[in-house]
């Protein structure tokens, strides 16, 4: 009975932290003008506190999808069901390792804030806020199609994801006017 028990949890543990596959792209998209929102908010105003929930909401997406992020949930629950037109489904594994570029931008802004003050660090906000724009504004994820590249060139293993190596194909797909083969 223990280890039936010891079983039940380690899913339960091993289902908290995961990431939702596939991934609804309004809900993506959703997140992405949130984080543009924050990062904007902090790299106008100079308010370095804002790292503190733009960091956990990127650590929290990247442990558990959705599930302990404010924004994830804001997005999955509210913002997503109303974006119908934006809606379609598409792989989760990309989409989680867009979110773990936007945690490591998001340590890197940390340190630099903690060793020589936000008005130094706060400039490495800017490729993020132009990342989650394209993601948002437009539906052109940079993480997801770093992803491909990985796969392409054999950094990452295929059966990763194995509709995600042909970019070309995926974008043709969802009707996005992108060519990525250059």
């Amino acid at each position: 009975m223990s280890s039936s028990f010891g079983t039940t949890n380690l899913r339960g543990v091993k289902r908290f932290f995961s990431f939702p596959n596939p991934v609804n792209d309004a809900a993506a998209r959703s997140v992405a003008i949130g984080v543009v929102t924050m990062a904007t908010i902090a790299l106008v105003s100079g308010q370095g506190w804002v790292l503190i929930p733009l960091t956990y909401g990127f650590l929290a997406r990247v442990a558990t999808g959705p599930t302990m992020s404010p924004l994830g949930q804001f997005a999955v629950r509210v913002a997503a069901p109303r974006l119908k037109k934006w809606e379609k489904f598409v792989p989760g594994p990309p989409k989680r390792f867009a979110q773990t570029i936007g945690l490591a931008f998001c340590i890197v802004t940390d340190w630099v804030t903690l060793s020589s003050g936000f008005g130094t660090a706060k400039w490495i906000l800017v490729p993020l806020i132009i990342a989650a724009s394209l993601e948002g504004f437009a539906g052109f994820c940079v993480g997801c199609t770093i992803f491909g590249w990985g796969i392409r060139a054999g950094w990452v293993p295929e059966s990763v994801c194995l509709e995600c190596g042909d970019l070309r194909a995926r974008y043709a797909a969802s009707g996005h006017p992108n060519d990525t083969s250059a």
